[in-house]
This record gives C-alpha cells, structure tokens and sequence, in this order.
C-alpha cells in the first residue's frame, strides 16, 4: 500500500470520528525535533538492538526514521539492560517519549507510582516458557530444586511468569522455597554455565547446542503464564503532538502486518538475531512450531490484552510485587482503531477472550 501523511488521509476522509483534529493540533504546536523511543531490552553485551517483536523489526528497518525524514525530525532509540525498570526511571525523569517493548510487571508498577502514560498498542502475545537447568542436571519439574537458587532479572515480566510457572508446579511461595536472585540475562547464562544457579527461564535450544544448559520443563502455548507487552506514549507528548503518535502507530501497524506475512518469516529469524539474545537455531525452532505468525504477532488491544494485565495486578498483590493500586484508563485505542481502518486491516489479526481462547480468527 502507498503511504500516505496522516493529513492527506484526513483529507481523504479516512480518519475515524475522534481523530478529526489531529492534524490541527498537531501543526499548532509545531514538531519535536527528537522523538525518544525507548526498548525494556537491550541485545547481548547491551547491543543497542530489540528482537521477537514487529517493533523491533520497525526499528531494525528505519520505519520510524524514513516516516519523518521529510521534516528532519531525529528518532533516538534507547535500549535498556536494566529492562523494565529502568526504562520507568527514564521516563520518570523526562527522558522519553514512548515505549516499543514493556512488560506487565513493569508497566503497570510505573503507573501504580504515577507515570504517566496510554498504552497504544500491544507489542506482543503467547508464546513458549522454558525453564532449564545446568547442563548435568537430574531435575524433572522445577520443585526438584527446591531450596536452591533461581535467577531471574527482577521487576520485569520475566519475574512474574517465573512465579506463575512454579505455581503450575505446586510452588505457592518462591521466595521463600527458592533463594531467587536478580540478574541481567547474560549473567544467568554465565551463572548457569558455571553452575552458581540451578535454574532459570530461557530459550534453550542454542544454550543446549552449547552444552550450557539442559531444558527441565516447556511449556507450549499456555495462554496464561504470559502477558501482552504494551507500548506506550507519553500523555504529555500525545496531547501535543497527537499527529504525531498517529504516524508511528500506523507505521507499526504496517510493519506489523508484513511481520505477519509468511513470505518474510525467515527474514524475520535472520533479523532477531542479530540482538545475540537468541541464536537463528532459537528463532527457527521458538517460531518453527507457529503456524499461523497472527497469533503472536498481534497489535490489538483487545479483550485478552486487557484481562492479561488484570490478571497481572491480582497477581502482583498475591506476590507483593505492588503496593498501590493500577487505575485501568491508560488505554487508547482511538490511534490504533484509525490506523487499522487505513490500512483496511480491521478484520485481520484474531482476536481472544480475558482467558485466551480464540474468538475470531
């Protein structure tokens, strides 16, 4: 599809009721010279590059940049070691404009403290959790090891889908039937390797290729030991440049289309791996079982996105992971809803209930 400015599709007549303004408002208040984009990742080593989602594809292939470079407007991506949590501290001190990659856990802490921000979009759904061991380990469920130490980056959605998996194993406490510590996930894998840990959740066919670790337990396609990630924008920066938000919404939609399209899925493993998170042997065999890439790679905002993150917050209590209530009015899907009308797309990704199950496909 040729691409069009927003303006000359308001002009057109495509732009949904509510956005009708945007293109006035955003010429009143002028364009940012820099839009900062931030990542809740970062690649092996801290490589300043994302993997496994449409968004880190658009950013791998200059989406955001070829959309304004008309106007000379810079794109700086930012992307975080330290995940989730740092990626709210950025924001808490004004060092970014939007997010393309953050998980429940983190998400939705930030807007329990006051951050201030609209989810726009959702970056991405399902897929398989592993939990592995050392290479030499005789363990079958993760209770086998109870009483020895488990790694996990804490304060991301990581450390809530480790908890939800021990629970599927009779684990109702892991901090207190597991010494659980905090690392970045280079440092698991060395941690691993040298057997400090027992065990952690990772992608395992490239680490077991490498004699590095061995797979205890995966789980396939289970709906409810993973949350959507989100991303999001500012609401400082979408109330004045809501012009602005519409084009990357739409430029991801579209990138998030061809993310889909089956012609360029061995594109797409060649791409991720260039982060080092994973190894091409990882992405064919993480995404080889997907017959249907709709199903992950999904942008809606829809009813499995939303009772994910419900699902999160009750759970988030239960582990006294938060300690003040999520107000759930940071959902705005009017820029998603306009882009998806453009590009004639509104009947295309499948849609789930609160619990997963598939309602259209």
């Amino acid at each position: 599809m040729k691409r069009r400015s927003f303006n000359s599709a308001l002009i057109a007549g495509l732009a949904a009721p509510a956005l009708i303004g945007l293109g006035t408002q955003a010429r009143a208040a002028g364009n940012p010279t820099t839009i900062r984009i931030g990542f809740s990742n970062a690649g092996s080593g801290g490589r300043p590059l994302s993997s496994g989602t449409f968004a880190a594809n658009a950013a791998m292939l200059g989406d955001i940049e070829k959309e304004f470079a008309a106007e000379n407007i810079k794109i700086e991506y930012k992307y975080f070691v330290g995940a989730g949590p740092a990626t709210n501290e950025n924001f808490a001190n004004g060092l970014l404009d939007l997010c393309f990659s953050q998980g429940d856990l983190p998400f939705l802490v930030g807007n329990s403290t006051g951050l201030k921000r609209k989810a726009i979009l959702s970056n991405s759904r399902g897929g398989d959790v592993h939990f592995i061991g050392t290479a030499r380990t005789t363990a079958k469920s993760p209770a086998d090891l109870k009483g020895k130490t488990l790694s996990v980056q804490k304060g991301t959605a990581t450390q809530l889908q480790l908890y939800r998996l021990l629970e599927k194993f009779g684990v109702s406490e892991p901090e207190k039937e597991f010494r659980i510590i905090s690392q970045i996930k280079d440092d698991q894998r060395a941690s691993l390797a040298t057997g400090n840990i027992a065990g952690s959740i990772d992608t395992p066919f490239g680490l077991e290729a490498r004699g590095v670790a061995k797979r205890i337990v995966s789980l396939y396609d289970d709906p409810l030991l993973s949350s959507p990630g989100t991303i999001w924008v500012g609401e400082a920066f979408e109330s004045q440049y809501p012009g602005i938000v519409q084009r990357i919404v739409t430029a991801l939609v579209k990138r998030a289309h061809w993310s889909t399209l089956e012609a360029n899925r061995e594109t797409q493993y060649q791409l991720w791996t260039r982060s080092g998170n994973d190894t091409y042997l990882d992405n064919k065999e993480t995404w080889g079982r997907v017959k249907d890439l709709r199903t992950r790679i999904n942008p809606l905002l829809d009813d499995y996105y939303v009772g994910g993150l419900q699902k999160a917050v009750g759970e988030m209590k239960k582990y006294r992971l938060l300690r003040r209530e999520v107000n759930m009015d940071f959902i705005e899907r009017k820029y998603l809803n306009h882009a998806l009308a453009e590009l004639k797309l509104e009947n295309y990704w499948p849609t789930q209930d609160a619990q997963g199950k598939f309602v259209r496909t």
